[in-house]
């Protein structure tokens, strides 16, 4: 019985959850509120994966390995719906969904989820966590190529109008890339209400488009049955192995179904992939198949072949707002993890703009915005067409697949508590799976699988660097730090002058004498009339509430110890969070309240911390992190920043 409930616990009916978390509050699902929500997330979530249809039947016939026949096709097909459904479907859409921090998902919720679980075995957490930021990693690799494959998938459809597109397609890809990267500082709070019904558009459209060709030849419908990918296997093991690479594909942007569930819940997840996304794309997929079955020389480009020619520039069209779509589903997911990893104490502080005065979620990041637009035009220069991409593309995808099975099954595990067994029957399948096709793609390790590896590997480089040199510098500022409640003690025996007003001194680590406040006493030799020593706390869940937000302690001397704390989703507003201590015995008028800052400047050193190189890249990022004022969202007038040379 035990075991029974355990996998109604993993695999509960849809229909019995009817509520979801979205930013940090439980929210009923209404049925209007449902309808908007699965528009939505048509619009976002499955831009990626609806794309997929651009390319993937091409570049499963376009390696070569797989002869043109009848039984081939359908094995092909069968392959392609199957691994639709085992992967998407069953793995994230039925289990990986469960797994929510708090109503948050993506890989950064699930690496704090089981990090959590295994806190008492340190060093499993250790390794853990440098897995799951390669996977974040991973995600930058895959945030250059999507935009990339995607664009360029779509504008090769002018090269089935007429040969001579073809030398106009890349110039175009990259003035609709340029255009995309150009106007993500003006925030998507405008364009987005577009995406869903384009979206819509654009599912109807490929379903439709697979249905002329189904009628023509109703029986591919056939191809569903499991037995013909079996047989086309158990015939063609070596070419089986070989096209995994490429039938992967069609799961690209799976991982969004799981990184999106805060902003839009479960359920309409759930419901725009069973009812609208799954369904269109199994149409237009089988549709490509029977016409390939017709029409063998179609294989070229079998997504734009079937269109009627008079459609062919109406679809391309479609397919590059489809395209702009899906990438800016990545482009606005890297700032968002980018400032979860920031958050985490993974990468210095940067430059972050809200682009909308009504939704927090929505940010700016000029250093990564412009970052990603040189990679991906790189890509688009180094590799030119989307068939040469797509051999760089499986790896980071397949990659991030199989972290994501290992910390579920640590979730399910360590955090569920459920039998052991029953845990290896839960994932085993899926890291199975998920091994295979990663197998598959390392194939194409030499044809372009480096591309995403490199990127990941860089950034995974600046993200280690930065943890720690970070645990470098906290350990030299703490080797000569003071003890504040008994440096306070001591100063009051004979106190400095008071002056008017409230003096806030920012401090990395709780309870120790902050450089600003040594500096403040010997160059100025006054103290201020209130003193607040507050620290930030940056935890491993993605939202913290106003209610406990702040934690304060009286120390005598109208002087406090703050702790003020913020999830990694939170937005950081330290004067609005100290607000809460007004009328508690704290001045905090803006008119009277100054901000302290120490502004460390880093000096490598050769001894026992990293390599050299390594300090001199910390030094570098410490140096060119935004500034902190900026980060918390102090009043610059109200900011004195005094600095100290620290050596490493």
């Amino acid at each position: 019985m035990r075991g029974a409930k355990d996998w109604r616990r993993i695999f509960i009916p849809f229909h019995q959850e009817p509520r979801f978390v979205t930013g940090g509050q439980t929210v009923q699902n209404s049925k209007s509120s449902l309808a908007g929500l699965t528009v939505g997330a048509i619009g976002v979530v499955f831009g990626d994966i609806g794309t997929s249809v651009l390319y993937t039947v091409k570049e499963v016939f376009a390696t070569g390995h797989v002869q043109f026949t009848h039984d081939n096709v359908y094995g092909v097909l069968s392959l392609i719906f199957w691994t639709l459904t085992t992967i998407v479907s069953v793995k994230y859409v039925v289990l990986v969904l469960r797994a929510d921090n708090n109503g948050e998902g993506g890989l950064v919720a699930m690496l704090t989820l089981a990090s959590r679980a295994v806190a008492d075995r340190p060093r499993l957490r250790h390794w853990m966590l440098l897995v799951g930021i390669f996977g974040t990693c991973l995600f930058y690799g895959d945030g250059v190529i999507t935009p990339a494959i995607t664009v360029l998938g779509a504008m090769e459809g002018l090269e089935v109008m007429s040969p001579e597109m073809t030398k106009y397609v890349i110039p175009l890809t990259l003035v609709v890339l340029f255009g995309l990267f150009v106007v993500q500082k003006k925030g998507t709070a405008g364009i987005g209400k577009f995406f869903g019904p384009v979206m819509l558009l654009w599912f109807a459209t490929i379903a439709l488009l697979g249905l002329l060709h189904i009628a023509k030849h109703p029986e591919i419908l056939w191809a569903i049955s499991p037995h013909y990918a079996w047989r086309f296997g158990v015939h063609n093991p070596g070419i089986t192995f070989i096209i995994l690479g490429a039938v992967v594909l069609c799961v690209t942007g799976g991982e969004a179904l799981y990184a999106d569930m805060g902003h839009f819940g479960k359920r309409p997840i759930r419901l725009a992939w069973f009812s609208i996304a799954m369904p269109a794309l199994v149409l237009n997929y089988f549709g490509q198949g029977a016409l390939l079955l017709a029409e063998p020389e179609a294989v070229k480009n079998p997504f734009f072949n079937l269109a009627p020619e008079w459609a062919t520039l109406p679809l391309v069209c479609l397919a590059t707002a489809a395209a702009v779509i899906a990438s800016q589903a990545l482009i606005s997911g890297a700032f968002s993890v980018t400032k979860q990893v920031i958050q985490l104490g993974f990468l210095p502080r940067l430059q972050i703009l809200h682009t909308s005065v009504h939704d927090k979620g929505q940010i700016y990041m000029p250093f990564v915005n412009w970052g990603l637009f040189v990679l991906i035009v790189l890509a688009v220069g180094m590799f030119r067409s989307s068939g040469n991409l797509a051999a760089a593309y499986g790896i980071a995808v397949t990659t991030d697949m199989l972290i994501t099975t290992v910390l579920t099954f640590f979730v399910v595990r360590y955090a569920w508590k459920l039998p052991l067994l029953l845990c290896l029957g839960a994932t085993g399948l899926f890291f199975v799976v998920d091994i295979l096709f990663w197998s598959s793609n390392l194939l194409k390790l030499i044809h372009g699988g480096w591309f995403p590896l490199v990127i990941a590997g860089a950034v995974f480089l600046l993200m280690v660097t930065w943890r720690d040199g970070r645990a470098l510098l906290t350990q030299a500022l703490q080797d000569t730090a003071l003890d504040l409640k008994e440096f306070l003690s001591s100063l009051f025996i004979a106190p400095p002058t008071r002056v008017a007003g409230t003096a806030v001194f920012l401090t990395s680590r709780d309870g120790i004498v902050p450089n600003a406040l040594l500096h403040n006493l010997k160059h100025n030799k006054v103290l201020h009339e209130y003193n607040l020593f507050v620290t930030v706390h940056n935890h491993e869940v993605p939202w913290i509430g106003m209610d406990k937000r702040v934690e304060a302690e009286a120390l005598g001397g109208d002087c406090w110890r703050v702790i003020v704390n913020y999830g990694y989703k939170n937005d950081y507003d330290l004067p609005k969070a100290l607000s809460q201590l007004q009328g508690r015995g704290v001045d905090l008028s803006a008119m009277t309240t100054s901000y302290f800052l120490s502004r460390d400047i880093v000096t490598p050193t050769l001894g026992v911390g990293m390599a050299l190189w390594r300090e001199k890249l910390f030094a570098q990022m410490h140096h060119s992190a935004s500034a902190a004022a900026e980060f918390l969202n102090l009043p610059s007038n109200a900011v004195v920043e005094l600095g100290s040379k620290v050596e490493i």
